[in-house]
């Protein structure tokens, strides 16, 4: 079991790729460069040839006895550091081969039920075309996600990972195989439903966005603290919703900039399209200047009122 996430033995990922609505699954081989690493980095918990082996035999090849209170955690301190260095170096080779592209990558994340999926096919029903833009899409089981986007009329790479409750660098580097973005392109990285696993493994992305839908409560913060302090944009979805549940946007707010003073903030509805101009200005770059009742806050949250286009 992954001394980081938990994740079981069966975290297998399968990618499966859709160039267009209506192209057929297939199951995407690995092509990319044979030096990289392959498979799932949590498997090294359970290989018995790996580092429980060397554990075993440690007495012996030092030819001498340890103390009677010697314990195991060292070594799995030292194979989640081990895991998590593995992901971050081949996360730079995947920064590296976007950079190269210009293609920008933004990780998505936010628990399951947030919106994540509905933000995305407005997005790219909207602005795909113009962004270029395509979607690997992390589900642990189904297409069904992948299945919504690709009507959207844009390429998408499904990849399931079983067990597993995120998505890791190679997982992303076999993605970009599949998907294989052209120059000056965006690709979103919709990973998979979960407040937990995602912040700690970088994939090489550009940015990570973190969805928050109102109807979660307001004090997510305080209880998923990585996902936030690890967050470049938050986007406080389902605002359509506010009247109906206790949700305190400023306190929500406020709560995340104890964590992160330099994280930026959005709130929108995916549904109904409201603030949606907000985010695509952030998608272009382009700051959004109007006043909100955040004011008060460090860091401003600012709507913009204006249309996108």
């Amino acid at each position: 079991m992954c001394a980081t996430c938990g994740c079981g033995e069966d975290a297998t990922p399968r990618v499966y790729a859709w160039d267009a609505p209506d192209a057929q699954a297939h199951d995407h081989p690995h092509t990319h460069d044979q030096t990289h690493e392959h498979g799932h980095p949590h498997d090294h918990a359970h290989d018995d040839s790996h580092p429980h082996e060397h554990t075993r035999s440690h007495p012996h090849e030092h030819g001498h006895e340890h103390d009677a209170g010697h314990t195991h955690a060292p070594e799995l301190i030292s194979l989640e550091q081990n895991l998590l260095a593995k992901n971050d170096l081949l996360a730079e080779r995947n920064r590296g081969w976007l950079a190269g592209r210009k293609v920008r990558a933004l990780n998505m994340m936010s628990s399951p039920g947030a919106g994540k999926t509905t933000l995305l096919v407005r997005t790219l029903t909207e602005l795909g075309d113009r962004l270029q833009a395509g979607v690997i899409e992390g589900d642990q089981e189904t297409s069904l996600d992948a299945d919504r986007i690709r009507k959207a009329g844009r390429p998408v790479v499904q990849i399931n990972t079983g067990a597993g409750c995120h998505l890791d660098a190679d997982m992303l580097r076999r993605g970009l195989d599949a998907l294989d973005p052209p120059m000056d392109s965006t690709v979103f990285i919709e990973n998979v439903g979960n407040l937990v696993c995602p912040a700690l493994f970088d994939l090489g992305e550009a940015a990570k966005v973190v969805v928050v839908s109102v109807t979660e409560g307001d004090d997510k913060p305080q209880k998923y603290p990585h996902m936030f302090i690890a967050a470049d944009l938050v986007i406080i979805n389902k605002s359509d919703l506010l009247p109906y549940v206790e949700f305190d946007v400023d306190e929500c707010v406020r709560r995340i900039r104890h964590l992160n003073a330099h994280a930026e903030f959005l709130v929108l509805s995916a549904t109904t399209g409201d603030g949606m101009a907000a985010w695509y200005d952030w998608l272009d770059g382009r700051p959004s200047r109007t006043e909100t009742r955040l004011g008060s806050l460090a860091g401003p949250l600012e709507e913009t009122l204006t249309d996108a286009h």
